[in-house]
Parts: structure tokens; C-alpha cells; sequence
């Protein structure tokens, strides 16, 4: 009976057409509520690895602003159950010039071995890598050769290169914030260095301010002598190192402070879950909006079927049997609805990337710029339980919305609707 309902006549055209609209909105609300929490999930994912992959876990800074003798610091963090490896580390703000442009970019300094460790990290990915590419492209090392980084050689990245027209053993300037006393006042201190590494790692905010430093030529450059002014600590499980983190501020004691990777990028983070969950309310309206409009259809119904819901009472039918019919009509709509988006969702999420190059060839406007969105990229990472979660609550509030309508129509007076039939 429910079926037949839904196969409206000519008659009850426009019945049929606020429920064709009704399917329609929910199919596109569950679609696009997928898509949207898909893309947040990917791109969370992905700066997520980014961060991680070329920052540590967990950085020891001095309060004095230098650590003296740290090596015997990292031997005592590496005994830290849950740390994975240690590094000493200088860091420090620099001006760039070249050929009269200035910039700033903040310098990182390592040792050569642990700067080839961290920039060929799995989680890196430059730019122009993408399935299919070869194995040269997918390396985040785009010019040189790390036996290139060395004393009196710099680590730049691709859109910073770009930016000042740079290349392999190109000079570059950098000028340190604290200049050097002499009888005629401050003279900044500075330094011209070779270009010796170019590298992508797939997230701009890195390709562009970022230098990377042997660790030698950065205490000259920073007059700290045999001293760093920070330690970089990777843990074995990033997301829960609370316990890792106390014990390394222990094993520190009170001239230095610990931050973990959520401290240092507190901003992003904090703004992709304020984002998340402002984009999940906003786009639930979209439901909510086609369950409407399955109420007036299914309120438009119950008018249009007063004599059938009449003579069905009067031959026997219960109020029970009155409800289960109109609910069976509107729940098709929803549930059928909420499907058919769910696939689309999915099916879309799962070639967004592809999706977007084509809208991209066909408007020739490029939707997704890195220097905005920090990646280079769209990401999208499909989880389950964020589908069953959407699915069930479209499901809840499509069938929600039918029980007001079939309600009034198990309540029908059927003296009432054949009174003047």
C-alpha cells in the first residue's frame, strides 16, 4: 500500500514532485556531509604528517635560550622509555638577501646524518608526487644530493627558491637578528652561504620559510660555541606521549621547558576542529531541510488520501495499520535517499583528487592553491564510522519527519472524511 502511494497519478502530480525534491535533498545532504567530513579527515591527516615529519614530537628549549653540554642531555632523554630518537638542534629567525630582495625564514640546524633522515621521512611528500609518478619525482630532494649539505651549505625549499630565483650553488645571504658589538655600534651579523639542497615536502608553509643548516656552520653563524639552543625528541606514539613528556621534563629538570607538536600548532589544530564541527551543523540544515519537505509532502498525501484511509478504517483497519502505512511511504523516501547519497559521497571522496584536476582542465582556474590550504594536494581519507554516523542520524531525522503526518492519518475520523463523499 506504501508502494502504491509512492506511484503517484497525474492527479496527484505535484505530491510527487515536493517528494522527488524531498529524495533529492537528502541524497545531496548525505552526499556532501560525507564528502565534507572526508576532506576535513585527509586534510587533518595529512598537516598532521607533515608537522610530525619535520618537526619532533616533543622539543626541549632552554630558558637561558642555550644548552651546554647537551650531549649528555640526549644520552639521558634516549633512556626514556617510549623516545625513539633525540636530536640537538639550533634554531633561529634570519633576514635573506639576494640580489637586493629580502625575506625572512627561520633556520633549523642539524646534523648532516639526522637532516637525511628527516627529510627523506615517509610522511614527506613533494608536491608533483602523485600515483603513478616516478620514483626521482616522488623525492623530496629536488636538486642536489645530500652530501652536498654540509658546512657552508644550505637547504632551501622549492617555493622559497622560486620565490628568490635560486639554484644549486647559488650564494645566499642571511643576517642573524642579534648583531655583533664593535667601537661603531652594532653591525648585524652575516653570512653568505651556497645552496647546496633544494627540497619539497609537500607543505608550503615549510617549502617557503624554511633553511636548513649543518650544525656546525650554525653556531658560528649564532656565536654559540659548543652549545644548541634546543633538542628535538621523536617519540614511538605521537598522539599519546603525556607520559613521555613528563618524564622528559624530569629528566630536564628546571632550566628547560618541554612542548609538545600539539603546543607548537595549537592554532591549526584548534582551528580545523572548530571548522569541523561548524561545517558538520551547517550542512546537516541541508537534512533537515528535506525532512521538511517530507512532512508537507506526506501531510499534502494524507489530505489527498482522506476517502482511501476512510474506507480502509471502515473495513477493518486499524489506526496501528493507518501508521505503519504513511511511516513505510515516508521512510522510503529517506531511506532510499540517504543510500543513494551515502554511495555518492563515498564514490566521489574516493576520486576527489581526480575530480579536481577535471574541474580544473574545464574551468582552467585552479580550485585548491597550496600557498592557501598549506598542502599541495586534496586529501581525503574515508572513515567508517563518520559514514555510519551520518547515514544513521539521516536515517533518524527521515523517519522522525513522517511520524507527525501518519500520526494525523491514524487519527482520521472516517465519519468525518466520507461526510460528504
Amino acid at each position: 500500500m506504501a508502494w502504491r502511494y509512492l506511484r503517484a497519478r497525474k492527479a496527484e502530480g505535484f505530491v510527487s514532485v515536493i517528494a522527488t525534491f524531498s529524495f533529492l535533498g537528502i541524497m545531496l545532504g548525505v552526499a556532501t556531509l560525507i564528502i565534507v567530513m572526508s576532506v576535513m579527515n585527509g586534510f587533518r591527516a595529512e598537516l598532521v604528517n607533515r608537522i610530525l615529519g619535520l618537526n619532533g614530537h616533543l622539543n626541549v628549549y632552554s630558558q637561558s635560550g642555550e644548552i651546554d653540554n647537551y650531549m649528555a642531555l640526549v644520552d639521558r632523554i634516549e633512556r626514556i622509555a617510549g623516545v625513539e630518537t633525540v636530536r640537538p638542534l639550533i634554531e633561529g629567525q634570519v633576514l635573506i638577501s639576494v640580489s637586493g630582495s629580502a625575506t625572512g625564514a627561520l633556520v633549523r640546524a642539524m646534523s648532516r646524518e639526522d637532516f637525511a633522515t628527516k627529510i627523506t621521512a615517509s610522511t614527506l611528500k613533494p608536491s608533483n608526487c602523485n600515483e603513478g609518478a616516478s620514483s626521482l619525482r616522488c623525492s623530496t630532494i629536488q636538486a642536489g644530493a645530500l652530501s652536498d649539505f654540509k658546512e657552508q651549505q644550505v637547504a632551501i625549499g622549492v617555493n622559497l627558491a622560486d620565490k628568490l630565483r635560486l639554484g644549486i650553488g647559488s650564494p645566499i645571504t642571511l643576517l642573524a637578528p642579534k648583531g655583533k658589538a664593535t667601537p661603531f655600534g652594532t653591525v648585524p651579523r652575516s653570512r653568505t652561504y651556497t645552496v647546496g639542497v633544494i627540497f619539497d615536502v609537500g607543505m608550503y608553509e615549510y617549502n617557503s620559510g624554511f633553511i636548513f643548516m649543518d650544525l656546525k656552520s650554525a653556531q658560528q653563524f649564532f656565536s654559540l660555541k659548543d652549545t644548541v639552543n634546543a633538542i628535538e625528541v621523536m617519540t614511538l606514539d605521537p598522539e599519546n606521549n603525556k607520559s613521555v613528556k613528563a618524564d622528559v621534563q624530569d629528566s630536564v629538570g628546571g632550566f628547560a621547558s618541554v612542548y609538545d607538536w600539539r603546543d607548537a600548532n595549537s592554532a591549526f589544530l584548534n582551528a580545523l576542529a572548530v571548522e569541523r564541527n561548524v561545517m558538520f551543523l551547517i550542512l546537516t540544515l541541508i537534512i533537515l531541510v528535506a525532512a521538511f519537505n517530507i512532512i508537507s509532502s506526506m501531510i499534502m498525501l494524507v489530505k489527498d488520501k482522506g476517502k482511501d484511509i476512510a474506507i480502509m478504517r471502515t473495513m477493518g483497519a486499524t489506526k496501528r495499520n493507518i501508521l505503519k502505512i504513511f511511516v513505510l511511504t515516508g521512510a522510503s523516501i529517506g531511506i532510499a535517499g540517504t543510500f543513494f547519497g551515502a554511495a555518492l559521497g563515498i564514490a566521489f571522496a574516493a576520486n576527489i583528487d581526480a575530480i579536481k584536476g577535471v574541474l580544473e582542465s574545464m574551468t582552467g582556474a585552479e580550485l585548491f592553491k597550496d600557498e592557501i590550504y598549506f598542502l599541495s594536494q586534496l586529501p581525503a581519507i574515508i572513515e567508517w564510522h563518520n559514514i555510519l554516523g551520518v547515514v544513521a542520524m539521516a536515517l533518524v531525522i527521515s523517519i522522525g519527519a513522517t511520524l507527525y503526518p501518519a500520526w494525523r492519518a491514524s487519527r482520521l475520523d472516517p465519519v468525518e472524511a466520507l461526510r460528504y463523499e
